[in-house]
């Protein structure tokens, strides 16, 4: 048995790309806030660590402490990133002619 030779092909990645600047947060931004949230998981993951006599009281104060500075740090970094990553993509967009859809033309 042969495999017909005339199959049809799916559209590539760029044909189906919409116009106008990139909304979507970059994986740098999205690895980011997986951390953030693994943190948080840890935070709250000690009551279990002392109940089961891995952390100390003080310890777990000081590892609290750390873990939220950590996890703020790491949200706000990924916020940070996906900002700078739309706005580069809406001032490439604005130069090339290509409109974000407000009508203006403007690359917001």
């Amino acid at each position: 048995m042969t495999l017909p030779t005339d199959r049809p092909t799916l559209p590539t990645t760029a044909a189906r790309r919409p116009a106008g600047p990139d909304n979507a947060p970059p994986t740098r931004s999205k690895v980011t806030a997986a951390l953030a949230v693994l943190a948080c998981a840890v935070c709250c993951a000690l009551p279990l660590l002392i109940a089961g006599g891995l952390l100390t009281g003080a310890g777990a104060a000081l590892v609290e402490n750390a873990l939220l500075a950590v996890s703020g740090l790491l949200i706000a970094a990924a916020a940070g990133m996906w900002w700078l990553h739309r706005r580069r993509t809406a001032r490439q967009a604005a130069a090339s002619g290509v409109s974000c859809g407000c009508g203006g033309g403007c690359g917001c």
